[in-house]
């Protein structure tokens, strides 16, 4: 029975595989557990260098540093300089330096500054040691003093008031002020105590960003890995010859021990830059050298305005002036006829300051018996720097001066009532007038050299401004004679050719500036005529030899090379009429500039130091027949007497044709027929202004004083 027995319910579990356990939370959550904080980490620390080599993090750490680092170095540097002002420090390196470059005079010379620095330090030690008793005697009587001199005041005011109690009203005045200025310093002390520090630390990084006291990975993209201004040494020097493309000046440094010190000579300061001299091995010319100006510049981290090469006495050798990056582009002192109003001119023994030399030494040039040539490109300051010379002359009252300024731009207008002849405008007609005058010249040379000998003569100086104008002038004259060109026939030509072959022994000079020298506005007879010759800024170096000459430019002048509209006032001379370096055949000089107006102001007190002159606008057409006593009257303008040597002079000046023979005697004879012979002054002979226009008015109109 039991063996059929079914049962109702059936037991699964024999029967049915059992299901697998469910799998605990723990277990399932600890398998990603280990990996979690690795990526975490991961993930940040990309998050962190992500943000630390950000363009804007790497900006901002980069702005720190260098603002930070320019406060510390400004520090720092001006620590030095006190402590160099203070101490013997700065002496002591540059002897180190002299001795180390073995130039054992300069190293004597600055153990001598040092010993000197020395001594009056401790002189001024000793001074300070007695100061405090000096200053308290000095107070204490100049206290007492004070205080009587008001009190005396007091008494005068209690006298007049005729009240008792004025005495001390003075007394208490300066009392009420110091109260008064004690309050105002109350006032002010609290502000400047806050902001004083600020302004100091403003200062200290003003001058760390200007000397650019900071990493070089800090400093702005523009500067970064950039040399430009550094310090130039000998390794430098070599290295930007070494690198110039001159293979036999690249193979000898190679194979020099040295590596091509020996090629230098020691490196000087000079002004705002250095010189030092280059020994250029065998087989290598001065020429390959000073044609590869540029790329010596950039390999010395300068441009090429800032080097310059000239050829010294040695043989082989070139000298290289190297600026201070960006020294010359900054402007030089005013002129001493600005800053000394009681400065005068001597023409035979002075010298013109007109301005400084690349070391920064004063150029002064003289002027005595020398033809004057200026030439440059427009507007580069050419008028200026002529004008510098005319205007310390002016300050010579023996200087007569006749001026044509074929620009007619007011330049030289301040010459009126200095100048005897002022010709100013561009037209062909100022051109005959200006051709007139320096015909005038010519007589008057010829006057001159026709004197007996040992005769002295003043100064007389023609100037031609723009002398282009007249040289391209299309005009003829009446008699088929052109006045410009550069031929035998034209008359302005022919006439500066005769100033310039026999004027500067008596003293008739020709000043002549010109634009854009070429051989139809500046011919080359002229141009080799004048003793001095000046140019600024031109555009090729054709140019540069018309206007300096081939010696010149030979030997490293580069006017050429000077920047337009930047280096404005720059010349280059030949002439030797300025100190030069020996070797050289030119110089370069900044010239000082003198504004209109300041030129007014000089050219007043060139006027004060003369007696009066009338300044003709125009040559006389020279009649023949002339009222003689009439002309007299003329040239003596408004002053009461002129030396009878002055109204010859400008009797010549008016009519050279009818006065260009007259002697003393002659005007004597003249005026004493007249009436108005002349009269002693100070022990000189004048011709008085009353005199002759009394004589003029009462003159018998049927007779005449007719030359």
């Amino acid at each position: 029975m039991t063996e059929n027995v079914v049962p109702l319910f059936k037991d699964p579990t024999p029967d049915i595989e059992p299901a697998p356990a469910p799998v605990p939370l723990t277990v399932v959550t600890d398998k990603p557990v280990p990996a979690r904080p690795v990526r975490v980490f991961v993930r940040g620390r990309r998050a962190v260098a992500g943000v630390v080599k950000h363009d804007k993090t790497r900006t901002v750490a980069r702005v720190t540093v260098r603002h930070g680092a320019y406060l510390l170095g400004g520090t720092r540097i001006a620590a030095r300089r006190a402590w160099d002002g203070r101490t013997g420090a700065r002496y002591q390196r540059l002897l180190r330096a002299a001795e180390a470059a073995g130039n054992y005079e300069a190293a004597g010379e600055w153990e001598e500054r040092l010993h000197r620095f020395r001594a009056e330090r401790h002189k001024r030690r000793m001074d300070l040691l007695k100061a405090p008793q000096d200053m308290a005697k000095s107070a204490a009587y100049g206290t007492a003093t004070g205080i009587g001199a008001l009190l005396a005041v007091g008494v005068a005011l209690a006298i007049a008031t005729k009240d008792p109690a004025d005495v001390f009203t003075p007394l208490m005045a300066l009392v009420e002020l110091v109260r008064l200025l004690v309050v105002i310093v109350q006032m002010v002390w609290g502000p400047l105590v806050a902001v004083g520090p600020w302004l100091a630390l403003a200062g200290l990084w003003a001058l760390g960003r200007h000397q650019s006291a900071a990493p070089q990975w800090s400093l702005p993209a523009t500067a970064r890995g950039s040399d430009a201004g550094a310090p130039i040494t000998p390794s430098i020097v070599v290295t930007a010859l070494r690198d110039l493309g001159v293979a036999p000046l690249r193979n000898a440094i190679k194979d020099m021990g040295d590596a091509g010190a020996a090629m230098l000579g020691p490196i000087r300061i000079a002004g705002c830059g250095v010189e030092v001299d280059v020994t250029l091995p065998s087989g290598v010319s001065t020429n390959e050298v000073q044609a590869r100006r540029k790329k010596l510049a950039e390999n010395l981290s300068r441009h090429e305005h800032e080097v310059f090469i000239t050829i010294p006495e040695a043989a082989r050798t070139v000298r290289l002036w190297i600026a201070d990056s960006g020294a010359l582009d900054e402007p030089i002192g005013p002129s001493p006829l600005v800053t000394d109003e009681t400065m005068t001119a001597d023409y035979a023994k002075g010298k013109a300051p007109w301005g400084q030399d690349l070391r920064g030494d004063a150029a002064a040039l003289s002027l005595y018996q020398r033809h004057l040539l200026i030439t440059g490109l427009s507007n580069q300051g050419k008028t200026a720097a002529l004008r510098a010379l005319a205007l310390w002359l002016a300050l010579d009252r023996r200087v007569e001066f006749r001026i044509a300024d074929l620009k007619g731009a007011g330049d030289w207008a301040m010459f009126d009532g200095l100048a005897t002849v002022l010709i100013q405008g561009p037209t062909d007609d100022h051109v005959i007038d200006a051709t007139e005058m320096v015909e005038g010249l010519v007589e008057e040379m010829e006057h001159r050299l026709q004197a007996p000998p040992g005769t002295k003569f003043d100064p007389l100086i023609g100037i031609v401004d723009e002398a282009q104008v007249a040289f391209m002038c299309p005009a003829v004259g009446d008699d088929k004679r052109p006045y410009g060109g550069s031929k035998a026939t034209s008359r302005y030509f022919m006439a500066a050719r005769k100033i310039h072959n026999q004027g500067r022994a008596v003293d008739v000079l020709l000043y002549e500036g010109t634009q854009d020298p070429t051989d139809q506005n500046l011919p080359k007879l002229v141009r080799e005529g004048a003793h001095t010759r000046i140019s600024l800024a031109l555009g090729t170096e054709s140019q540069a030899r018309m206007a300096l000459g081939d010696k010149a430019v030979d030997g490293g002048a580069a006017p050429h090379l000077l920047r337009q509209g930047l280096d404005k006032g720059t010349v280059v001379i030949a002439s030797d009429g300025i100190k030069i370096p020996a070797g050289q055949a030119s110089i370069t000089v900044r010239t000082h500039y003198i504004d209109t107006d300041t030129a007014r102001a000089i050219a007043g007190r060139a006027r004060a130091l003369r007696d009066g002159i009338t300044t003709l606008t125009t040559t006389p057409d020279g009649e023949e027949e002339r009222d003689a006593l009439a002309d007299i009257l003329t040239v003596l303008g408004d002053n009461p007497r002129v030396l009878t040597a002055d109204v010859l002079k400008r009797l010549t000046t008016l009519s050279p044709a009818t006065y260009g023979a007259w002697t003393p005697g002659d005007l004597k004879r003249v005026l004493e027929d007249a009436g108005a012979e002349p009269y002693k002054s100070d022990g000189r002979m004048v011709v008085g202004r009353e005199r002759v226009a009394r004589a003029l008015t009462n003159r018998d109109t049927d007779g005449s004083a007719s030359a």
